[in-house]
């Protein structure tokens, strides 16, 4: 490998990690910032597509799906607003690790649907991992009887995941990922507007302090369209595999960084921590497993031809 390529790599290995804190933090801006949940993703979808927008328009990128797209991702974006209405939603009633533990079952319920959605065989590595992932939330839910709720919409907000993850899975293949991140947040504004104008949210909940602002321009520049756009960018050179193993240290980094910001208020169980363990060190090791297994039977194929 050249000096180079090998520097290139390097520095898409440094943005990717530290596009993953950015996500990790996201939790933290969830519970530094007053207002609920649903204001709290209005606002945040509000500011992420404006700013795309004027990434587009900066770099001169062209915006037009056809109007069967449109569609497509409009509605995705309803997926995509309930997804993070749940996640906030959790952490406020629970705290930032519930809810990013929790998101972590996110590749449970990927194992789960995807093969049913498209008609493939289930495997059995994913099965093992299942196992593990729901015997590590069990404890979570056996030790932290005080946040049951949250535990219920974090993980309510994770199967909301895994939906749309698997719908953008099929639409990444024949458009750019920015753009279906652009539609979807004027699809997810929309139709959390919608819910807020037939319950009558448009109140006093939409104003916002000094430092509400702050963080929600934080939220939805650096934390969602920034880190976003970094994330794809980084694709070009860096393989799938180390893509998805540097992607599931968000919850690590999150938790860690709920730790140092508000300390004592996130100390949880001995039984939280055995349950998180379990849930992050089996998703940790999951692609690890899975690669290994899928390189031993190319090497197979290899021997045999």
């Amino acid at each position: 490998m050249s000096q180079h390529k090998l520097s290139a790599l390097n520095r898409n290995l440094l943005i990717l990690h530290l596009t993953v804190v950015v996500w990790g933090f996201t939790g933290i801006l969830g519970a530094l910032i007053s207002t609920p949940a649903i204001p709290l993703v209005w606002y945040r979808v509000l500011i992420a597509f404006i700013t795309l927008g004027i990434y587009f328009k900066f770099t001169n990128t062209s915006i037009w799906v056809s109007k069967t797209t449109f569609l497509k991702l409009f509605f995705t974006g309803a997926i995509v607003a309930g997804h993070w209405v749940l996640f906030f939603l959790s952490i406020k009633i629970a705290t930032v690790s519930v809810a990013l533990v929790c998101l972590s079952a996110l590749t449970l319920f990927t194992a789960i649907l995807e093969p049913i959605i498209e008609r493939k065989k289930i495997s059995k590595l994913e099965i093992v991992t299942g196992l593990f992932i729901i015997s590590g939330i069990y404890l979570i839910f056996k030790f932290e009887t005080n946040y049951t709720w949250g535990i219920i919409c974090g993980l309510a907000s994770a199967l909301l995941a895994s939906i749309f993850s698997i719908i953008n899975g099929k639409q990444v293949k024949n458009r750019p990922a920015p753009i279906i991140a652009f539609y979807e947040l004027i699809g997810a504004w929309f139709w959390v507007s919608l819910y807020m104008l037939c319950t009558h949210g448009f109140t006093t909940e939409l104003l916002l302090s000094t430092s509400d602002w702050i963080y929600l321009l934080i939220l939805g520049t650096i934390c969602t369209s920034g880190a976003y756009v970094a994330g794809v960018s980084v694709m070009k050179e860096l393989t799938a595999f180390k893509v998805a193993l540097i992607t599931n240290l968000e919850p690590i980094y999150g938790i860690l960084l709920a730790f140092i910001v508000f300390g004592k208020r996130e100390q949880m169980t001995i039984g939280f921590y055995a349950g998180a363990c379990i849930v992050l060190s089996t998703i940790f090791l999951f692609p690890i497993v899975k690669n290994k297994i899928e390189n031993r039977r190319l090497r197979k194929q290899a021997h045999h031809i």
